[in-house]
């Protein structure tokens, strides 16, 4: 990439480009770029009008593209709202959130509109609001609050419509087990089961079969795992699942076409060695399986899935030393 970044945000984009935004290399980015998976190169797009890392990206239904909140180059959380134009290659304003947050969740409904949860505050608090954007208006409304408080946390698309929110850590620091629904129709949230063990910092993924694939993260006492469980939408029950090879946080993942997980790199433990390795996750099974190793270790990376050739680019991140890497590279999957 131009800029080295970590905690940034990357998006596919209808014309199969990925556009990364912003992230943190000394200080938070506002600079944004695409790559072409034709070429295989990155070109600068337009700039963001704020600097912000731990934001979130969402492709909306007529593909533009929505960031929302993040961290400034002060440090502290912020409101600010824009939209990409592929089209024009512009960012226009849009209403700012009703409060300011960081690391929270961007979920796209099925209705078009975007689901934002969690996150922490200005005073780096974790908060438990949430608040939908219409893209039609370009306006936001609070909705019903989580029953936790939460960041670090994962949110899911479920089939049926429903959002599922997992884990995270409270205002105490102490990572969750507790998973919360939210109900589009009603605007309000209700528990489900707890997942099997507390998790911050973790992945979430739907593979196919339906159920949600949770995986690594610290848990309750700070360590960091290798265990996964899943959860059932239909009964509303997390069973364990088989366990990956390393234990990882920070870690990035996507679905693959075939409806596989692939993981990629982490953190191995609080301040511990940054990962090279990869791993893929077979529902069918539920067996991981080592995928490889990466060129270069990472966390706090991206994991975007290119839908026209069904590889996976991997960007950004923090190296081994703690330093923002400009580099990327393309995962491609053994035919089955």
């Amino acid at each position: 990439m131009s800029s080295a970044r970590a905690f940034h945000a990357s998006v596919a984009l209808p014309d199969g480009q990925v556009l990364a935004t912003g992230g943190i290399n000394g200080f938070a980015e506002s600079s944004a770029e695409l790559y072409g998976p034709a070429t295989g190169a990155w070109t600068l797009a337009a700039s963001m009008r704020f600097a912000r890392k731990e934001q979130t990206a969402t492709l909306l239904r007529d593909g533009r593209v929505l960031v929302a909140g993040g961290v400034d180059v002060a440090g502290a959380a912020e409101p600010y709202v824009e939209v990409y134009d592929p089209a024009s290659n512009t960012w226009g304003l849009s209403e700012n959130l009703n409060e300011s947050r960081s690391g929270h969740t961007a979920t796209l409904l099925m209705d078009g509109r975007v689901l934002v949860a969690g996150g922490e505050d200005v005073s780096g608090t974790p908060i438990a609001t949430a608040e939908i954007y219409d893209p039609d208006s370009g306006r936001w409304t609070l909705t019903g609050s989580m029953h936790e408080a939460r960041d670090g946390h994962t949110a899911t698309l479920l089939p049926g419509g429903r959002v599922l929110v997992t884990g995270g850590h409270n205002s105490a620091a102490n990572a969750l087990a507790t998973a919360e629904l939210y109900d589009a129709a009603t605007g309000r949230w209700s528990f489900t089961q707890n997942m099997i063990s507390a998790r911050n910092y973790h992945i979430a993924a739907l593979p196919s079969g339906g159920k949600v694939l949770v995986a690594g993260g610290e848990n309750i006492d700070g360590v960091v795992q290798s265990t996964a469980e899943l959860y059932d939408p239909s009964t509303g029950t997390w069973s364990a699942t088989g366990s990956m090879n390393a234990p990882r946080n920070y870690h990035a993942a996507a679905v693959l076409l075939s409806g596989r997980v692939l993981v990629t790199g982490g953190s191995d433990a609080i301040g511990g060695a940054t990962l090279a390795s990869a791993e893929l996750y077979d529902p069918a099974t539920e067996v991981w399986k080592f995928a490889g190793s990466m060129a270069s270790a990472r966390w706090a990376h991206t994991a975007t899935l290119l839908p026209a050739t069904g590889q996976i680019l991997v960007s950004g991140g923090y190296d081994n030393n703690g330093s923002a890497e400009a580099s990327a590279e393309i995962y491609t999957p053994a035919r089955r």
